[in-house]
């Protein structure tokens, strides 16, 4: 089988690792914006054309496809809208792997949306390409727990991973002439769609009840940029925080340093407290170095 590859960025990198081991890859098609330079570098060791387009669904670019005789297209962390004529173009179809268990969690960051909304697990999905946004019928699907320690960073982590063996198996499962098609619409009529995330999306609202505050730390810490609020000093980063066993419910200043211990501060939120252990100072190049906040009680912190 004869495979055209729609990619960028690690989620690319580590799928091609298995895919070259059971598929002809015929060419390689970086994001315009990036062109992906480890992607460049498999293009040279495959001997396979390296082609970034501006638009995938011109009428250059797919007659130029067309004459590559690929079997099937996949796209991995590619950000083009794909039309219909491309979409249609391979024998086997356009497929694309996506964290998040579709018909949920359609659209953008669907990591960080799941942490924000507390789920106690994150999917995987591949599925066809059609012109719709991640609607298209699913070929293969998995779930994956999501505990307490968890954050942006072990959840990016993992799914590169098991986005890679996943996309594999959906592979083989077309090879084979195996895949039994799920329509999305029969596990949900709905589902959900998420945006992408913007700035001013990062600021934090200390009315926030304490396990929304929680997964909103974690959701979008390194490397997303931080829950952001204003402290005595100027703009902070809140990159991690804990929540506390058996703390009280109670009407209090939100936004507070309530409390103390060797491993940070107490904050009042808004049902209740949480223990912040990791900040940075935001700094116009970036963040400051990570460090453990050490506010007096009685400092507040402002959010949105």
């Amino acid at each position: 089988m004869k495979v055209g590859y729609f990619a960028d960025g690690p989620w690319s990198h580590k799928a091609l690792e298995l895919l070259v081991n059971e598929v002809e890859i015929a060419f390689i098609v970086p994001r315009f914006d990036t062109q992906d330079p480890v992607l460049k570098q498999w293009a040279e060791k495959l001997k396979v054309p390296y082609f970034p387009v501006e638009d995938v669904n011109s009428k250059d670019f797919i007659d130029w496809a067309k004459e590559t005789e690929a079997d099937l297209f996949v796209s991995m962390s590619f950000n083009q809208i794909l039309k219909k004529e491309i979409i249609n173009l391979p024998k086997y179809g356009f497929i694309n792997c996506h964290a998040g268990a579709l018909p949920f969690y359609r659209g953008r960051n669907p990591l960080n949306w799941v942490l924000i909304n507390g789920e106690s697990h994150f999917g995987i999905t591949v599925h066809y390409v059609d012109e719709g946004i991640d609607t298209g019928d699913i070929i293969s699907q998995k779930l994956y727990e999501i505990t307490n320690v968890d954050d942006y960073a072990s959840l990016l982590e993992k799914a590169v991973i098991e986005c890679a063996s996943l996309l594999l198996n959906a592979v083989s499962l077309i090879k084979a002439s195996s895949v039994s098609a799920i329509v999305q619409s029969s596990i949900h009529p709905v589902g959900t769609y998420f945006g992408r995330r913007i700035n001013g999306d990062e600021l934090v609202d200390f009315s926030w009840g304490a396990q929304r505050f929680f997964n909103f730390v974690r959701a979008i810490t390194s490397p997303g940029p931080g829950a952001r609020c204003k402290g005595p000093n100027g703009e902070l980063a809140l990159l991690e925080c804990r929540l506390i066993d058996s703390a009280s419910s109670y009407i209090a200043t939100e936004g507070e340093v309530v409390g103390k211990n060797d491993d940070g501060v107490v904050i009042k939120v808004g049902d209740s407290t949480v223990l912040l252990t990791k900040i940075a100072d935001v700094r116009q190049q970036g963040l400051g170095e990570i460090k453990k906040p050490t506010f007096g009680i009685g400092t507040r912190l402002k959010g949105r």
